[in-house]
């Protein structure tokens, strides 16, 4: 090509024409002499491809985790607990009733809870909280009722038997059909003082939750039967109260007051679990924070690969602009020469993080198979498999950041770029 057909090509061509393309390409390519130029332009892509990854595939399982322990805690535990003052609960049947009918409620179940000291075949015993609760109740707790893996609840309410989390039955070598001997420390009143009060009963249900604290603790007894070991004939201890809509339970407290007809003192789910979940959200914020460095750092890595490219192709540079390229033409090669870099590895590290997510679960197992340990122990983590959720919104965001971030790095290189002049980057050649 001749340099008045080149000068008029490239004086011609608009923004972003195949012309910079090309050009932009070409530089991307590395060639024998430029080898340092494509190892820092690999390890930035790289960087950035890990650093996006790991960005979505952390703040994936932390969203998994805080669902998972959500739907559990709330699954098990009411949305809103009423406890009476002054007087006990022994209109627990007509005041749960009018609760019932309250917009925006699913059902309200009376409860007596207890901690007992319970024991199996096997073991010194382990500490269990006793919920004392009517058949048809506990048929409406369908993270409990769906998931009986041995026994059944049918007759819950007539038989004088117990429904266990599975750790708990393995913890204590219990089996269906066994007996589980349960200790209380507020027992019968005796000349001498109080005594403990011990009683056996079969276990005719197992199940589990798939949180270990839950399915190693709990233990769910006839109501009847908890009135009568607990001392407590006639009452109930608390009314729980699972709603249509959790985030909504302020708006249903002053309904529920109106329809509880007596005082009562009311506490929510935030509430009782406000520090766990306050932990996990500082702990999630800080990671993000901490996993953009990885990003960044990535970024800075495109910066110095762009100026030593330009420090290397300040003779071309000279000549594109002798021929008739603008500055505005060489700025723009080099930032597509930055930015490809930049998009290609935030595309490369989104398909990773996903197949990951995807696949987190396999990976725990097959890296605890290769360490022969337990990674992501369920008596530490609570839950029993590790899990990731994706939120859009998130990992839009992640993207967005990682292609800014990478953006922002090529301005000043190709800047400088734009900047050189021909004349002396040609005197000094």
């Amino acid at each position: 090509m001749s340099a008045g057909a080149a000068t008029k090509e490239t004086a011609g061509a608009g923004p972003f024409s195949a012309f910079e393309r090309t050009v932009a390409w070409r530089y991307l390519r590395s060639r024998r002499k430029e080898t340092v130029i494509s190892v820092i332009a690999s390890i930035s892509f790289l960087g950035i491809m890990l650093g996006v990854a790991t960005l979505i595939v952390v703040m994936a399982v932390m969203n998994g985790f805080r669902a998972e322990l959500l739907t559990r805690i709330l699954g098990v535990n009411g949305h809103l607990i009423v406890t009476p003052i002054d007087t006990p609960l022994e209109d627990y049947a007509a005041v749960a009733g009018r609760i019932n009918e309250v917009a925006g409620v699913k059902y309200a179940i009376p409860l007596i809870d207890g901690q007992v000291l319970a024991q199996g075949n096997v073991g010194s015993g382990t500490g269990a909280l006793v919920r004392g609760i009517r058949g048809e109740d506990l048929g409406k707790v369908s993270i409990v009722a769906n998931n009986i893996k041995q026994g059944s609840l049918v007759g819950f309410d007539t038989g004088e038997g117990v429904a266990i989390g599975s750790r708990m039955a393995e913890n204590l070598g219990l089996v269906l059909g066994d007996t589980i001997t349960l200790i209380s420390p507020d027992g019968d009143v005796t000349p001498i003082g109080t005594t403990p009060r011990m009683k056996g009963y079969p276990v005719t249900a197992i199940f589990e939750v798939g949180m270990s604290e839950y399915d190693s603790s709990i233990i769910y007894m006839p109501f009847s039967e908890a009135q009568l070991y607990f001392n407590m004939e006639g009452k109930a201890q608390t009314i729980e109260i699972y709603v249509d809509n959790p985030d909504n339970v302020d708006a249903l407290k002053p309904k529920v007051e109106e329809a509880a007809q007596r005082q009562i003192f009311l506490t929510d789910w935030r509430q009782r679990n406000q520090t766990f979940f306050s932990a996990l959200e500082v702990e999630r914020n800080v990671m993000f924070m901490i996993l953009t460095l990885i990003v960044l750092v990535a970024a800075l890595n495109i910066i110095s690969g762009l100026i030593m490219l330009v420090k290397d192709k300040g003779h071309d540079i000279a000549i594109l602009r002798t021929m008739g390229a603008s500055r505005g033409a060489i700025l723009r090669i080099f930032l597509m020469t930055g930015a490809a870099i930049g998009v290609a590895g935030t595309l490369a590290g989104v398909a990773l993080g996903v197949v990951i997510c995807l696949n987190v679960e396999r990976i725990r197992e097959f890296f605890s198979w290769i360490s022969g340990t337990v990674l992501f122990n369920p008596e530490l983590y609570f839950l029993s498999q590790l899990p990731a959720k994706m939120d859009f919104s998130e990992t839009f965001s992640v993207v967005a950041m990682a292609l800014v971030l990478s953006f922002i790095a090529t301005l000043f290189p190709a800047w400088r770029a734009a900047k050189l002049d021909p004349v002396e980057a040609l005197r000094y050649e």
